[in-house]
């Protein structure tokens, strides 16, 4: 198999700038989202070099230490106190659980892409976009995948209880729609802000982890874009009830989902004898985890509040779910420029 490249070169796809709500504008932008899937795509296995000699997994790369500026887990004493060889060993299974975790979401999302394509009568352009992005994520279960395997290590990805409802939450994207693409939210929005945080932080990471979140975030800025423009558009059309429910319904499933995608499962710290209390701080008692969750959906607040779905109540459960704080001013502001 031939390999073009260590890592793509993406271009990172600029959505529209932002438009109130006609149908009209609405319709352009799935359209113009649906060109960027046609002429801005990726296939890993094709823009990722994996089988060339820098890209090899070997033991005792330091590359694999978690972040101590971008990682919860990387920025714990605990953490630091640790020989570097257990540094490696935790870096390395935490970041293959992350893209399991990754495989995992998109798996659930592409099931709930299609049933809620397969809804939508003819002449919908939103069937041609979600279907793009199906394939799309299709594609990233391969990369995910692919890294997995390469690291070597049999991670579970996300908790238990989730894994056994994976079967289940597919179904709310034609039940309950609005509820799944709040979903489809929670599930992206963190990794994609970890992922970015990463790069722009120049982290020196691994060949393959660099290659896979590159290719990874070029392709999410679409999918994100997608997911806001469409609340946008259709949740101020709900009752004053709905939208009652649904800025209380929006943060939990924000705060349940970053939960499951960010924080290990049990099964690491049992691995790696990671003391309760250590454990508590990284997800979410420290100062810094709670920075990190909170700045993790400066975004949806933002979008919260154009939906009108921030209200006095709201409020309230987002500052008790931990997940509160300032909006941000524009999609993928960087958390050092809000503060």
């Amino acid at each position: 198999m031939t390999m073009t490249s260590t890592h793509p070169k993406p271009i990172a796809y600029q959505p529209p700038a932002d438009k109130a709500g006609t149908d009209a504008d609405y319709d352009q932008i799935v359209e113009d989202l649906s060109a960027a899937s046609v002429h801005r795509n990726f296939d890993p296995y094709v823009h990722i070099a994996w089988d060339a000699p820098e890209m090899a997994i070997v033991p005792g790369d330091e590359r694999w230490i978690l972040d101590p500026e971008v990682d919860p887990v990387g920025k714990h004493p605990w953490y630091r106190a640790l020989p570097v060889d257990k540094q490696i060993q935790i870096g390395m299974w935490r970041q293959a659980n992350v893209a399991k975790v990754g495989l995992q979401f998109e798996s659930i999302l592409i099931r709930g892409l299609l049933q809620y394509a397969s809804k939508l009568p003819n002449g919908d352009k939103r069937f041609r976009y979600v279907t793009h992005e199906s394939k799309e994520e299709c594609n990233h279960t391969l990369m995910f995948q692919e890294m997995v395997n390469r690291v070597g290590i049999d991670v579970p990805g996300m908790p238990r209880p989730l894994r056994l409802l994976d079967p289940i939450v597919p179904l709310f994207s034609t039940i309950f729609p609005t509820v799944f693409f709040f979903g489809v939210l929670a599930g992206e929005e963190p990794i994609d802000h970890l992922q970015k945080d990463f790069l722009r932080a120049g982290a020196n990471v691994h060949p393959v982890m660099a290659a896979v979140m590159e290719l990874h975030v070029a392709e999410e800025a679409r999918h994100i874009s997608f997911a806001h423009h469409h609340l946008r558009q259709t949740v101020p059309t709900r009752t004053l009830p709905t939208r009652m429910v649904l800025s209380l319904v929006m943060p939990v499933a924000m705060r349940v989902l970053c939960s499951a995608i960010a924080r290990p499962p049990a099964a690491f710290r049992k691995e790696f004898d990671v003391p309760s209390d250590v454990f508590k701080e990284m997800f979410w008692k420290s100062r810094d985890s709670q920075k990190f969750l909170s700045d993790v959906f400066g975004d949806v607040r933002m979008l919260a509040e154009q939906c009108g779905l921030m209200n006095p109540v709201s409020r309230r459960v987002w500052k008790a779910l931990g997940i509160d704080g300032r909006a941000s001013r524009y999609r993928s502001e960087p958390a050092y420029e809000a503060h």
